[in-house]
């Protein structure tokens, strides 16, 4: 994950670590609306039941889920990820829908109330008005938005959702999304580490992912490329290999980046004292 205290850093260059950040907070929107519309009433708001607040909160925080996927879905694209990649995210909204019937439509008609109220909303309204019916009845088709503790339902017109079922479909797609991403980071990573293998090699540099060679370059669990000297090479040789590492990486547009920004290093001087830095594109 980039860190946002950097002067360089932007949302846009990793959409979908935003996808995965905003998809596990409204998981967990979701989450805290199905406990607390199990709970009794809160009785400190007065006149008003608190579970018919959090069911709102509820269709608002599923409908968010879907925005996070959206996102993750153009990361890939912009990617160009394998179809199967893509197709598992595709298959994991449309279960997410299919357990969800008309969540989407039910955000809108909370979130536009002053259009649906009138009849006058797009979707499904839309659909109603275009084939002839009076708005007062399209406006009254679709709403009447309520909790039903007895049956633990959240409903809107023609459109309702079991609260056990929204917290198992949030979960699912969250991560899913999560899984999504990975597989851009997995791609992203696997492309830096063949080119920073390439750039090594034709520099005359030996290089490995096992620590046969003087140079130790893998890919970690956080899907980072990372490089580091392997032991048993002289103070001179070290001091020397990694200034040569350091210059042919920067003249083929990586950088070597160290996540102790406290210590005011070189980055040579960081590989000579055991340093395992990563691999970065300068242009991301």
């Amino acid at each position: 994950m980039t860190n946002p205290a950097q002067p360089d850093w932007s949302p846009a260059d990793n959409p979908h670590a935003i996808a995965i950040s905003e998809a596990q907070w409204w998981q967990r929107a979701v989450q805290l609306a199905v406990l607390r519309l199990r709970d009794p009433d809160d009785q400190r708001i007065a006149w008003f039941s608190s579970r018919q607040i959090d069911a709102r909160q509820l269709v608002f925080a599923l409908r968010q889920l879907l925005s996070a996927a959206r996102l993750v879905d153009v990361a890939m694209k912009a990617r160009d990820m394998d179809a199967a990649a893509r197709d598992a995210l595709a298959q994991a909204r449309q279960r997410f829908g299919d357990a969800l019937p008309g969540i989407k439509n039910m955000r809108d008609a909370l979130m536009h109330f002053d259009e649906w109220s009138r009849g006058e909303g797009r979707g499904p309204q839309k659909d109603r008005r275009d084939a002839g019916q009076a708005l007062r009845d399209v406006a009254r088709e679709f709403w009447g938005f309520g909790y039903d503790p007895s049956a633990g339902t959240v409903s809107l017109g023609l459109y309702t959702i079991h609260v056990d079922t929204a917290a198992q479909a949030a979960k699912e797609l969250s991560w899913a999304i999560y899984q999504a991403a990975r597989e851009i980071d997995q791609a992203s990573a696997a492309e830096v580490l063949a080119r920073t293998v390439g750039v090594l090699t034709a520099a005359g540099i030996s290089c490995c992912p096992s620590r046969e060679a003087p140079v130790w370059v893998r890919v970690k669990d956080d899907s980072r490329v990372w490089l580091s000297l392997v032991a048993g090479l002289s103070d001179h040789g070290r001091h020397d290999l990694s200034k040569r590492i350091v210059h042919a990486l920067t003249e083929a547009g990586l950088c070597l980046v160290s996540i102790r920004q406290a210590e005011s290093l070189e980055t040579a001087e960081r590989l000579v004292r055991g340093e395992a830095l990563f691999v970065k594109a300068d242009a991301v």
